[in-house]
């Protein structure tokens, strides 16, 4: 079918003067995308700044016969966000894709975690993705197509000791990306998450000995594809890592009926409320309601 080639789009992608990011953009363009680089150039916990991450990307890029351009600001406020996606459209006219990946950690345990820990990283993380998005929608309905891919995690998606803070700004990454993916279906609009695993400047000494066999490049494979024209799946999650990839996903299941529930007929008929042999994938909050309907009715 041939190779995948991206000649034509503007891509812009987060956090990309490290890690997964820098590995995004530099495969993107490497397929014929323009590229905006936008990394804020700070440390792992979001301190300091630098334009030197991004600017050695756009290098690299540029030596490699692509075409790039450096951006500096954060994606934590509305205006940074704007001015982000601004710069695509001064120096390239339009922006097609969009990858939010840029993110800060400051893991605490609950019991100590204070305002410093947690508003910080989920001003990056969630509001990161919010404000990004938000900044490249309407020029993406405008012109009737984008492709949008956006970063949760594991600890989001099932937890981790440590991370409340992060798990809250990932798992809240997913809801806002499976209301988007609905929101711009009619305008050929995709959007779609990954759950990366790789080697990077956070994750290093969390994955230990696991980290040598999770390269970055691992894991962008599969962005490519989701921000591809030819993708046609929406609102959907990706757990990727190491050369694997596998969808992850919420669903719910039959349950136990009884419209005179009781406390105690939750207790008694807990076995059948968890039982996930026989799930359904809702594609939004009105087909969940939708299986109530119909297992009461069917009563």
């Amino acid at each position: 079918m041939g190779e995948l080639r991206y000649e034509g789009k503007v891509a812009v992608v987060t956090g990309a003067g490290q890690g997964l990011g820098r590995s995004h953009a530099l495969f993107l363009a490497s397929r014929g995308a323009k590229v905006v680089v936008n990394d804020l150039g700070g440390a792992t916990d979001g301190s300091g700044a630098s334009q030197t991450p991004a600017q050695k990307v756009c290098d690299e890029i540029k030596a490699a016969g692509g075409q790039a351009i450096p951006n500096y600001d954060s994606v934590s406020s509305e205006a940074g966000a704007q001015a982000i996606i601004g710069s695509a459209i001064e120096s390239f006219g339009r922006v097609d894709i969009l990858v939010n990946n840029a993110g800060i950690l400051r893991d605490k345990a609950l019991k100590n975690a204070s305002e410093a820990e947690i508003r910080p990283v989920i001003d990056v993380h969630l509001y990161g993705t919010i404000w990004c998005t938000r900044a490249a929608w309407n020029h993406m309905l405008g012109q009737g197509y984008g492709r949008i891919v956006n970063t949760t995690s594991a600890a989001g998606l099932f937890g981790n000791f440590g991370q409340t803070n992060y798990g809250a700004a990932k798992m809240g990454i997913v809801g806002f990306s499976h209301a988007a993916a609905i929101e711009g279906a009619k305008a050929n609009v995709k959007v779609n998450v990954i759950a990366p695993a790789a080697r990077t400047r956070m994750t290093e000494e969390l994955l230990g000995p696991m980290a040598d066999k999770l390269n970055p490049e691992q894991v962008t494979p599969v962005v490519a594809y989701l921000a591809h024209e030819s993708c046609d799946v929406s609102g959907e999650i990706y757990s990727c890592g190491g050369g694997r990839v596998g969808r992850v996903f919420v669903g719910a299941v039959p349950g136990y009926y009884n419209p005179g529930l009781s406390p105690e007929d939750v207790r008694d008929h807990l076995d059948t409320i968890r039982d996930v042999s026989q799930f359904v994938l809702p594609k939004n909050a009105m087909e969940e309601i939708g299986l109530l309907m119909k297992v009461a009715s069917a009563h």
